[in-house]
């Protein structure tokens, strides 16, 4: 195998590498957002519960047009 051909390939193995790095990184820091996110989701669901728990039971009534 010529020092070229070698050089070369030694290149493409090392830009691949970057790649995967950049890849993997992207998707950890994705990952850390989508667990933030769930956290958040799960603290207004739980608030939206305790404020519709204050309320008033909705009446069953017939609307003002009947």
């Amino acid at each position: 195998m010529t020092d070229t051909r070698l050089d070369t390939l030694e290149i493409h193995i090392a830009q691949q590498q970057q790649a995967i790095d950049d890849l993997s990184e992207a998707l950890a820091l994705q990952q850390k957002d989508i667990e933030r996110l769930k956290a958040s989701l799960h603290r207004s669901d739980s608030r939206i519960a305790e404020l519709e728990a204050g309320l008033p039971a909705a009446a069953v009534e017939k609307p003002p047009h009947y």
